[in-house]
């Protein structure tokens, strides 16, 4: 009697692994191979701009600026200056009843070069970084990197630069003190080991034809560059080159029931998401999905969340359903629903004593939903409505989709922010949605497969309830 009863109230966090069939257990492996594709193509937010076009275009997805008028079913995408992107499926309902959105960004932290980055010292040449997002700097030291991003040149000419991700290229590397000489180093604090200008990427060591003069090394380089990109170095002023991890997304465990990788903050939101979209065909209410960028820095600038880019996104759409009149806008937003499509931060249970065991998200038992977001006293929080925790609950459950509600770190350890609060300003209601992670932010981040279909499962049900 007694365990029916437990069996009844209490609120179960089990492994979803346990349950699934044979069928789902294949499909979650198929979508995860395609994920980790995604991943590997797409470092940086333009690249994952690149292939989210190129994924909508192929699945009936049209520019927006094609379109004179919008009618139920259409499907259109707008790309903001070729870094964050936004994709519709349009519904039967009229827009200012409300709309549906799903919003993730597709930044991770990184190392971005200085604008005059080259210099030589001592036989070798170097470029100078300035970090992204949040780091533990040591962790980019003595690792495999890469440089991807663009150089644009006065004349308006566009160079893309993917260098070291092919097995045929050379690979780029931080690197450190040897342990017989780091007995300074080592009795600092761990965030002050390594130091942010000490950051600088080791490009080579040849000078140019036996040049004894000095920046020998250095004109080496520039030479190599300018017959490869027909650059010089005024050209790096107006560039945008960002060094990631050399690595490669892999399955990990001898299960495979996980990927490390690195970006999956937040590039594993925005590929459920897209996915999730991608596949719907007739809606009730207008679906929205977004890929945004500068998350990791406080979405600021024009294709951050804190711009009017994507206002002027849903103008159009109600100019080209016909519906807009002044102050609509408004009413849109205060009408809509949002999942704010973020990671979590994984239950360790090496470093467990950061984390509160009844309130953190494990991985394997589903997507991570955070009611509140924010630091120690809910600081800069997003908090949602209980109604509308109950509403998704109801979306959730109906589906048979495993989830869980956690929130990050103990009160006086954890605290984060996702684009949550940007559009809860707006008027809309929202919730964080993602993916448990551990090790979030390092150059090699692992997720689980099971929850990674979970959140797919779950973007798709929200857009279709």
């Amino acid at each position: 009697m007694e365990e029916n009863l437990k069996e009844k109230l209490f609120n179960k966090k089990e492994v979803g692994w346990k349950d699934i069939s044979t069928r789902e257990k294949e499909a979650i492996y198929s979508f995860s191979k395609n994920y980790i594709d995604f991943l590997n193509k797409s470092k940086i937010e333009r690249e994952a701009v690149c292939t989210a076009k190129k994924l909508a275009e192929e699945n009936g997805f049209k520019d927006l600026s094609t379109f004179e008028t919008l009618k139920e079913g259409d499907k259109v995408y707008f790309i903001n200056r070729d870094k964050s992107m936004y994709l519709a499926v349009i519904g039967s309902e009229k827009l200012e009843n409300g709309i549906q959105i799903v919003g993730s960004h597709i930044d991770s932290p990184r190392l971005d070069l200085k604008p005059n980055p080259l210099y030589e010292d001592s036989g070798f040449a170097y470029f100078k970084t300035h970090y992204y997002g949040g780091i533990k700097k040591y962790q980019w030291t003595t690792i495999p990197l890469s440089i991807h991003g663009v150089i644009v040149k006065t004349s308006g000419e566009k160079i893309n630069v993917n260098i070291g991700e092919d097995e045929n290229d050379p690979i780029f590397v931080i690197t450190d003190l040897l342990p017989h000489l780091a007995q300074d180093q080592m009795e600092k604090k761990l965030k002050n080991g390594i130091d942010g200008e000490d950051l600088n990427i080791l490009l080579g060591s040849i000078p140019y034809e036996n040049e004894k003069e000095a920046d020998a090394v250095k004109l080496n380089i520039l030479n190599i560059l300018n017959q490869k990109y027909d650059i010089t170095e005024a050209d790096l002023l107006s560039s945008e080159l960002e060094v990631v991890p050399a690595f490669k997304a892999r399955s990990l465990g001898f299960d495979a029931s996980m990927v490390a990788g690195y970006g999956q903050d937040d590039k594993i939101c925005a590929y459920t998401s897209l996915s999730a979209i991608l596949s719907l065909e007739h809606v009730k209410t207008t679906a929205v999905c977004i890929l945004s960028d500068k998350e990791e820095i406080g979405s600021m600038g024009n294709t951050g969340m804190e711009s009017h880019m994507f206002d002027y996104f849903v103008s159009e759409l109600l100019n080209k359903t016909g519906e807009n009149r002044p102050n609509l806008l408004d009413k849109v937003f205060c009408f809509s629903k949002m999942l704010s499509a973020d990671v979590d931060a994984g239950f360790d249970p090496i470093y467990a004593s950061v984390s509160d065991r009844t309130n953190a998200a494990f991985l394997g038992r589903g997507v991570g939903l955070n009611k509140y977001t924010g630091a120690r006293g809910k600081s800069g929080a997003s908090d949602a409505n209980a109604e509308f925790v109950a509403w998704v609950r109801n979306v959730l459950e109906k589906n048979n989709i495993k989830y869980q509600i956690s929130e990050l770190g103990k009160v006086d350890v954890g605290g984060g922010g996702t684009i949550a609060y940007i559009l809860a300003n707006k008027g809309v209601d929202v919730i964080d949605c993602g993916v448990p992670v551990l090790s979030m932010h390092a150059p090699y981040e692992v997720t689980s497969k099971y929850d990674i279909y979970m959140a797919y499962k779950t973007y798709k049900a929200f857009w279709e309830a």
